[in-house]
């Protein structure tokens, strides 16, 4: 736990950014943590390869996290063979046997000499929990934001050096958990059309012992936009009929 509780940080970090949708906290584990109840839901049948889960990619928890907190295995993120590569769920040669990436590769998408540099979490979890940062029951690994273009403008002054990835999405989390890397991602095709986000957001995955040192960061930087906002509006007014 940090000296500034999640919440408070969690509070801190939607106000100054204005967020419009909550901060989640993604926490790695081998055994699901006690109490925090298990995703659940309905498997489709398998593909021909074997793949199936609740939901059709991993990032869904993103969207589904920042309501209600919740505890995953490997299971529930197999539908994407991707997901399950980054979250350290499947090695390199498991996922190159799956559909999902024979698809990805034939048609360009990535290329197998870039696959192998596409970071992922290290050691293979027991559960991958998510839920909201504010009521976090555990110290989380990473923590994770949806930003639009002007919260992404006050996020990137704020935070020197943030690494800006693009495809695929998830990889950011490992960045973040492994690397302590705070990057942010533009997002790809497979993760828009699975959890259906919205192509005005990009994400964000910061290091959970990072948090307090970015929103302090944010804190000055949000004030002296504010002071520019105010100033550009006034002189702006000088143009209006």
């Amino acid at each position: 736990m940090p000296d500034q509780p999640w919440r408070d940080l969690s509070d801190e970090l939607t106000s100054t950014l204005g967020l419009d949708v909550a901060p989640l906290a993604i926490t790695f584990s081998a055994e699901p943590p006690p109490g925090v109840p298990a995703y659940g839901g309905e498997r489709p049948e398998p593909t021909a390869d074997g793949r199936t889960g609740p939901v059709a990619a991993g990032c869904v928890f993103w969207m589904e996290g920042v309501e209600r907190t919740f505890t995953t295995v490997a299971e529930d993120h197999a539908n994407c063979s991707v997901g399950s590569l980054t979250h350290g769920f499947l090695t390199l040669e498991e996922a190159a046997t799956k559909a999902d990436v024979e698809e990805i590769l034939g048609c360009g998408w990535v290329s197998m000499d870039v696959v192998p540099r596409i970071p992922v979490v290290k050691e293979k979890p027991g559960a991958v929990t998510f839920g909201p940062l504010a009521d976090t029951p555990v110290d989380p690994d990473v923590v994770f934001l949806r930003l639009d273009g002007r919260q992404l403008m006050v996020f990137s002054d704020a935070v020197p050096g943030l690494q800006v990835e693009g495809k695929p999405q998830c990889h950011i989390v490992a960045l973040a958990k492994d690397h302590d890397t705070v990057a942010l991602s533009a997002g790809c095709a497979l993760s828009r059309v699975r959890t259906g986000m919205p192509d005005s957001q990009v994400t964000c995955a910061i290091p959970a012992g990072r948090v307090a040192e970015v929103v302090a960061a944010l804190r000055a930087n949000a004030h002296a936009d504010e002071v520019v906002r105010r100033y550009a509006a006034e002189d702006a007014a000088r143009f209006t009929p």
